[in-house]
């Protein structure tokens, strides 16, 4: 347990005690007492302190933070002397577990502690350490003293330069150059007072209380207010999270003594708002603000897009976020709102992350119905089609996603303007063929599965296939491929401390795109003008190796990369805006229109995480 012997006095600062100037925190700077250790000898000049393991006496600072709430609470202290190196922080976290800490803002303390490095999530995450004193104890020698000024964080003080290279290695041993890199800035001013102004927010407020800005407001802008992440060279690097060491109100859950702003992409932090600098396993370096600024501004409106005229094929993907008969009746209609209003009514849609009809409970059940039902009835409730639907049940916990919910693609259908071709024999194991037809492309089964047995959908969706016709235009086919490729978990983050990060996930999206170019191409080879409409949520980006593959040969087009640069994002993360979802079309198709429709992931209230996207084709 922490010992704390407060030598706190009521009178006025200036009759602080002999100790607090003999450890050069008021007056001229002198040698701090007991080791003499300093926090910038601590911090050191790469990420990993030179002291980490040992114990250090008499750690002279400022109490700037204090964070008293959660399992990891604990409090910031500074020294208002620093030295000369830019690339040695002046702050530390002083970690006291589960005890709410006896010190206030502006304490003058000395610290005695072991010098340890604490990895959120755990050392094989991959993130970057934070530099903490633990088992601490303290003296306080005077209260009320000023604190030091916060880093202004702008795009003069933050390099465009986002990370060293150590050519996949570790970072850490690496010299600090704050001047060059923005990690190695970050790195170097670790735990220390920060702030930014009058920042665009580029990541909308979530329930975590916490929200995204850029202190690069130039940087990226996408045509609604956020950053564009548009290649793996460029991750942005005046993005920063701002969460409130204000707690939420005990019991009731729902009051907050200081409200977190909610806030949506394309509003501003008006204002400064300030706070140490801290890192974590959930967006990495921080703002724990003490001081927040005001939300001001009108983010854009929700996107509507235009009806698909009588000639038109409407086909669009939407990605529906586990659901599930279990999930609140008040996202079924906002879903099934949107696909009427927002989305026009399309004649085809494919869904992703419909669950099983009992959810995340694990009990073996994997049929879709009752779930499918809920959202079709809440699309006639709507004003909507009276939409029908097409799925296959998945083999039980063999699709990924969350455990018991048996997640998978299903196709929504408009019989008013559609017909299905249903063709027996699609079951959750046995592939899809493409067989020919008088001179056409058919299939062994509609719906079918891609390759459902290839070790690539290992705990992943299975593509679904489905052969549609256009009631307007007799004869046609249109096939339409609805995917969901494996998610982005285990992969490097953007901080990790290993430069550049490994994307191991890709790996596998890219043997899933494979397949799916492949049947594409049998479906060419039958037909070179069949009409080829592959959708979903790819879980990648535009310039990923898996589109690459996916579109090789000339085979498709990822329509994404007709919108102008600032328009490519439907997905939100970690103040990113970029690509997971896509729509591309076989060559035949040789006019469509395309569009993603802005109406969940820059805003704090959201349906689901995704924007959904409509294409328009004449087939």
């Amino acid at each position: 347990m922490p010992s704390r012997r407060p030598l706190r006095s009521p009178v006025a600062v200036t009759a602080v005690t002999c100790a607090a100037l003999a450890t050069g925190l008021l007056g001229a700077p002198q040698p701090a007492a007991a080791s003499g250790v300093r926090i910038h000898d601590i911090q050191g000049t790469t990420r990993i302190s030179p002291l980490a393991g040992e114990r250090v006496t008499g750690v002279p600072g400022i109490v700037t933070a204090i964070r008293a709430s959660g399992s990891a609470r604990g409090f910031w202290v500074q020294d208002p002397h620093p030295d000369d190196d830019p690339a040695t922080s002046e702050a530390i976290f002083v970690f006291t577990g589960k005890e709410t800490p006896d010190v206030a803002v502006g304490d003058s303390v000395t610290v005695t502690g072991k010098v340890t490095e604490y990895y959120p999530g755990g050392k094989d995450a991959g993130l970057q350490s934070v530099t903490e004193l633990t088992g601490a104890d303290w003296d306080v020698l005077a209260s009320g003293l000023p604190l030091p000024a916060p880093v202004k964080l702008n795009a003069a003080s933050i390099p465009a330069r986002y990370a060293p290279s150590a050519g996949g290695g570790s970072i850490e041993s690496l010299p600090l150059r704050p001047r060059s890199y923005a990690l190695d800035r970050f790195e170097s001013l670790e735990g220390m007072r920060v702030s930014v102004t009058d920042a665009p927010v580029v990541g909308p407020t979530n329930t975590h209380r916490e929200l995204w800005v850029t202190a690069q407001p130039d940087h990226h802008r996408t045509a609604r207010g956020g950053t564009l992440y548009s290649s793996y060279g460029d991750p942005n690097p005046g993005r920063i999270k701002v969460t409130s060491l204000t707690p939420p109100a005990a019991g009731s859950g729902t009051t907050d003594p200081q409200p977190f702003p909610v806030a949506d992409v394309g509003q501003r932090l008006t204002g400064t708002t300030t706070g140490p600098l801290d890192y974590d396993n959930y967006g990495g370096y921080t703002i724990q603000a003490t001081q927040l600024g005001t939300v001001t501004g009108r983010g854009p409106a929700p996107e509507t897009t235009r009806k698909q005229r009588a000639d038109e094929l409407a086909v669009a993907t939407y990605n529906v976020e586990n659901l599930s008969p279990k999930t609140p009746q008040a996202k079924f209609d906002r879903l099934a709102s949107a696909l009427v209003r927002r989305l026009a009514a399309p004649d085809v849609v494919a869904l992703e992350e419909v669950q099983d009809d009992d959810g995340p409970t694990d009990d073996g059940v994997v049929t879709a119905g009752v779930t499918l039902r809920k959202l079709t009835d809440a699309v006639k409730a709507a004003g909507g089609p009276a939409y029908e639907w097409r799925q296959i049940d998945p083999v039980d916990g063999q699709d990924g996603g969350q455990p018991g919910g048996n997640i998978r693609v299903a196709f929504l259908f408009n019989p008013e303007r559609v017909a299905f071709k249903d063709i027996a024999g699609g079951d959750a194991t046995t592939p899809v063929r493409v067989l020919a037809d008088h001179g056409k492309a058919t299939l062994s089964a509609s719906p079918g599965r891609i390759a459902p047995d290839d070790p690539a959908w290992r705990d992943s969706r299975k593509p679904l296939v489905g052969q549609f016709s256009f009631r307007n235009r007799p004869g046609s086919r249109v096939f339409v491929v609805a995917d969901h490729f494996n998610s982005k978990g285990g992969d490097q983050g953007l901080d990790s401390r290993f430069q550049p990060p490994a994307r191991t996930s890709e790996t596998q999206r890219t043997a899933q795109a494979r397949l799916v170019n492949t049947f594409v191409k049998s479906l060419l080879a039958t037909d070179p003008k069949a009409d080829v409409v592959v959708a979903g949520d790819l879980n990648d980006y535009q310039f990923s190796p898996a589109l690459k593959t996916l579109t090789q040969g000339g085979v498709l087009t990822d329509l994404v990369n007709r919108l102008p640069l600032p328009e490519r994002y439907g997905y939100v993360y970690n103040g990113n805006s970029q690509v997971l979802d896509h729509m591309l079309t076989s060559r035949h198709l040789t006019r469509p229109d395309y569009d993603i429709v802005h109406i969940n992931a820059e805003y704090a209230d959201q349906a689901s995480d995704h924007d959904p996207q409509v294409l328009r084709i004449r087939p």
